[in-house]
């Protein structure tokens, strides 16, 4: 049986998960964290139901048999879409947080009234998806922008050198497809029939907000789903009696505070795995979680 000082599991696809577990490690400092990204089989968003929700299952199960998990975070829209019940069904004594758009805290604070959602189009085309949609499609006017290969696109920027303050937007892969599909939902902006808010339906997009915000400007609300996640999973463990109160062990990197700031003064032990080529991992928990790479290593999950 797992305890108070088992870790949480969390998993995507690749490396975007990596944006979920940064707000987990800012609201519960005193965890231990496994994240797990299936890096050898994304991205899913470009994948069938049924090969997502076969891995989902194989993911869920390796982290239970091995790491013995007290919680575990689906840090992939495709992944929850496809596969959220049935992990459910099958694991009923594990606390499961899943994912899908913020479509619900994006209508809290439109005040256009028109609101833009980009995602994988495995989320987009979603069953689930699409039932959230027909509930909430009386209360705001949505433009809805699958992005194909921008997941991807992300995966392989973490190896290559951050671009240079000024540099047009295109001249990187990520910066040209955040354009594209940006242009192509319509105008952003604050006035009349201008969608003032765009939910991020993706956990990688959050890693390209500053091309984002270049391309809708200033005043258009970005909406990712990485806090609200980490407080479901906070209350979540209350409610089982599993939430850590004793500080673990801390590792020889900096964990992040949500804005990418300061880190928390007892930084949680995380361990970093991934089925597909370490470097890939360890150069994202460089650059955007501060964490070093002896954090990180390759796994299989048949």
């Amino acid at each position: 049986m797992p305890l108070a000082s088992s870790p949480i599991g969390v998993f995507d696809s690749g490396v975007g998960g990596l944006s979920v577990l940064r707000a987990l490690l800012v609201a519960m400092p005193n965890e231990r964290f496994v994240y797990l990204a299936d890096s050898a089989n994304a991205p899913y968003g470009e994948r069938g139901d049924a090969f997502v929700a076969t891995r989902t299952h194989a993911i869920t199960q390796y982290l239970c048999e091995q790491h013995h998990i007290k919680a575990l975070v689906v840090a992939c829209n495709t992944a929850t879409a496809a596969a959220i019940h049935e992990v459910r069904s099958s694991h009923p004594e594990l606390p499961l947080v899943g994912l899908e758009p913020a479509i619900k805290p994006a209508l809290a604070v439109t005040k256009t009234g028109h609101v833009g959602v980009i995602g994988t189009r495995g989320t987009l085309t979603s069953t689930k998806f699409g039932k959230l949609m027909t509930s909430l499609a009386d209360q705001a006017h949505f433009v809805v922008q699958p992005c194909d290969g921008l997941a991807h696109a992300i995966e392989r920027s973490v190896a290559q050198p951050e671009p240079r303050p000024g540099n047009s937007l295109s001249a990187t892969e990520t910066g040209a497809l955040c354009e594209r599909y940006i242009h192509a939902m319509g105008e952003f902006g604050t006035a009349h029939g201008q969608m003032d808010t765009l939910v991020l339906g993706c956990t990688h997009y959050i890693f390209v907000a500053h091309e984002l915000r270049a391309l809708v400007g200033p005043d258009v609300r970005l909406i990712e789903t990485g806090e609200p996640v980490a407080r479901q999973t906070k209350r979540l463990l209350e409610a089982a009696g599993f939430l850590n109160q004793s500080p673990p062990k801390k590792h020889h990197g900096e964990a992040p505070s949500a804005a990418n700031q300061t880190a928390p003064e007892s930084a949680p032990s995380i361990r970093l795995l991934t089925t597909g080529p370490v470097a890939m991992l360890e150069a994202a928990a460089q650059r955007w979680l501060n964490l070093p790479a002896n954090c990180c290593e390759t796994v299989s999950v048949p």
